[in-house]
């Protein structure tokens, strides 16, 4: 039975990566006509809901999203969540029609034809320079300016799911970005990203299945200084973390 649970997994994963590249084939010129000019990546964004649609229902994932708050039309926000799979990023832009940039690890941008869009029009960041991370927030600031919202993993990474940890602790960065210009904080729980299809090629974790998101109440940071920071993110991570925590329904 195990055997059989190994050669699932591996042809599954290995369908998930034909669900990412082959749209992107299909797609190409327009995708590239989409991010010549900074102005068209609201257009780009589209095309990139249309993808992670494709990959979730292609992989079998059926979303179910219950909301307390419906985001403003044409608002930025920085939106937040705990991060367990690849998958995070298509559920991401499949719950919100506001664009926004994702602020992403560099190791993503080598994994081929994927990578090409990625590196163009997400913000990268090497999480072991100083230096990276001052350029990084510095860019959220440009997208920002320009009216687009920013997604941030707080967590700077995936936790091991070997290891039982609902939820690492969360970094400033999102948080500083959100009280420096004055942009509510869109927090998420994705419930159910790391059994649908874990983070690990090797891991078993992995089928078919309902995907729970609960899209919080935003928190508002218009009155919040920079030395508020650390507050509004434990305020942050304990509404997700409590969410983590309540048994499955």
């Amino acid at each position: 039975m195990i055997v059989l649970r190994h050669i699932f997994n591996f042809f599954y994963r290995i369908w998930f990566y034909v669900l990412v590249t082959v749209p992107i084939i299909v797609l190409f010129p327009v995708l590239l006509v989409s991010i010549l000019r900074e102005s068209w990546y609201p257009f780009f964004f589209k095309l990139a809901r249309l993808w992670a649609i494709l990959i979730l229902f292609g992989m079998g994932f059926y979303p179910k999203v219950r909301r307390e708050e419906r985001y403003e039309r044409g608002k930025s926000y920085v939106f937040v969540s705990n991060h367990t799979s690849m998958t995070d990023i298509m559920l991401m832009l499949y719950v919100t029609k506001n664009p926004f940039v994702f602020v992403g690890k560099m190791e993503l941008a080598k994994i081929p034809l994927f990578g090409f869009f990625y590196k163009r029009t997400c913000i990268l960041v090497n999480r072991n320079s100083p230096k990276s991370r001052k350029e990084v927030f510095e860019q959220a600031q440009h997208k920002l300016n320009q009216g687009l919202g920013v997604c941030i993993f707080p967590e700077g990474g995936v936790p091991d799911d070997s290891q039982d940890l609902l939820l690492d602790t969360f970094k400033d960065g999102a948080f500083r970005l959100a009280i420096e210009h004055h942009i509510a904080i869109a927090p998420m729980t994705f419930h159910d990203n790391q059994k649908r299809f874990s983070y690990r090629f090797t891991s078993l974790k992995a089928g078919p299945g309902r995907m729970r998101v609960k899209v919080h109440k935003t928190i508002p940071t218009g009155i919040l200084e920079m030395e508020d920071r650390r507050m509004l993110r434990e305020q942050t991570r304990n509404i997700i973390l409590k969410e983590l925590q309540k048994p499955t329904v």
